[in-house]
This record gives C-alpha cells, structure tokens and sequence, in this order.
C-alpha cells in the first residue's frame, strides 16, 4: 500500500490470517451470485415505463442477493447488511456488508457487458476488504486493508503517469435524477476534463472505472454526489494499489464527501487542479 495515500483512512485488519480466508470465501460468494446474472443476460429486457423499468432491476438484485446474502450472512453473521446500491453518507458503528447485487444493473438490462456483483466488508465506515467479480470475463478484483490488490490473485498497481494531458480519465453518473446542481457540475467538469486529458471517458458503473484505474489501465476517476456501493470496493481497491484517493478538491474523501477522486500519484495533484477550475 502506498504511503503516498493521505487522504482516506483504512482500517488495519484484526487477524490478518482469518480475513485473508474471509477476502477468499467473500470472492467465492460474489462469484456465485455472479453466475445466476449470467444466466439472466442476453436480450435487451424492454421496459415502457419507469415501473417497468424498475421492476427489471429489482429482479435482477433479487436473484443475486439471494444467493449473496446467505453467504456472507454465514461469514460474518454478526455484520449487518446494506444493499441499497444508491443510498450514501456514514453507516452507524460496526460491521456491515455494503453490496451491489448487480453493479450496472441497467447495462446488464441493455445487453451490455459492463456489470458486476461486489461486496465490501465495512468496519466503523473504513473498507476493510472488497470482492469485485465481472461474470462475463471472469474477472475478480479483491482488496484487503494494508495486502494489497489484486486481479485473478494477480498483484495491481496503478499508472505511473505523470502528465493529465497524457492521460486517460473517467467518470459516471451516481445516480438517475440527479439535482440539477449537480448535474451542472458534472457537465463543468467533463468539459474541464476535455481540455486538461487527453481522453475522457463518461459511463456507468463507477466500481469498474475504478478497477480499471487499480489495474493502470486508467489514470483517474472522479464522480460527483456518490453511493457508498459505488465507491467503496473502488476506494480500496485503488489505495491498495498505490493510487491517492480525496474528494475532487483534494481534502480527504469519506462517505459523506460531495465528490471522490481516485487518481495515479503522478497526476492527482493536476486533475484536482482541473476540477477545481
């Protein structure tokens, strides 16, 4: 983990040995509720109405996390659950599994392969360890508080870049119906973004940009307003991969933050430079 990261704390782990095997049994978990999607992806699902809509989606959280749910109930049954992939801010004190039972949900919906089933262990709101499983590529990133991150037991560690107009960047929208406020700033900072990198990249989900930034596939991420399933696994993911996380002014990121910045350390000081413009 790269002593670089100042602006987001993570929590030591209290037996590394036990949650080294909780990390492998939570991948196993995210991976099994991962299949059941798989198997309910193929066609664009047509909806004609906002309800429709919705029902699809709860479809699909409900048949994954009734395979996720049980399992990580059986790891941890004193942690509390919280599947609400929107909802954001602090969790109360203790244990809690913050999960997206479908990461992208309404791109699984649309027939497009940018999904994925996560799970985070939260211990007094710091990511303690992260399962990220992508069921189309078999692909799952995981994370554990100060060992590291890793894609397919493979070690990752993020750009060395040093120029933002050499980069590629990213960024998502949080949510549907956003407030305008916020839907202005995020148009701002596109357009920023446009003149200080040399390609930006805008689409949902946040956890898979933010892998890839964990990957050195991609230099920078930031998002405005925010979902603690969103941001969490990617959070962890990013600083064990020696990357700085803060909000896009800089200041230290927590769940509360009106912004998140995941960077490479060679261009986070320009990309908060150019957000803050």
């Amino acid at each position: 983990m790269s002593d670089s990261i100042q602006s987001t704390e993570i929590a030591a782990p209290a037996d590394p040995a036990s949650e080294a095997e909780l990390l492998t049994q939570t991948a196993e978990a995210v991976r099994a509720a991962g299949s059941v999607l798989r198997e309910r992806f193929g066609e664009v699902v047509r909806h004609h109405s906002r309800d429709e809509l919705m029902s699809a989606l709860a479809a699909n959280d409900d048949a994954a996390l009734d395979v996720l749910r049980p399992r990580l109930a059986a790891l941890r049954p004193a942690a509390r659950f919280v599947a609400d992939e929107l909802a954001g801010g602090a969790l109360p004190p203790g244990e809690w599994w913050v999960v997206d039972p479908a990461e992208g949900n309404v791109n699984h919906l649309h027939a497009l392969p940018e999904w994925a089933v996560t799970a985070t262990l939260v211990r007094d709101n710091q990511p303690v360890l992260t399962a990220v499983h992508l069921p189309l590529t078999g692909e799952t990133y995981t994370a554990r508080a100060g060992a590291g991150a890793y894609l397919n037991g493979r070690p990752l560690h993020v750009s060395a870049t040093t120029d933002l107009g050499l980069s590629l960047v990213a960024t998502s929208q949080a949510r549907p119906d956003e407030d305008e406020a916020v839907v202005r700033r995020i148009g701002s900072s596109i357009t920023a973004m446009l003149f200080g990198a040399l390609v930006v990249r805008t689409s949902v989900p946040a956890t898979l940009h933010l892998a890839n930034v964990a990957a050195g596939r991609v230099d920078a991420f930031w998002q405005y307003a925010g979902a603690r399933a969103d941001l969490l696994p990617g959070a962890l993911l990013v600083t064990e991969a020696g990357g700085r996380i803060s909000d896009a002014e800089g200041r230290p990121w927590t769940p509360q933050s009106e912004s998140f910045l995941a960077a490479a350390p060679g261009v986070h000081a320009e990309a908060v430079a150019t957000l803050s413009r």
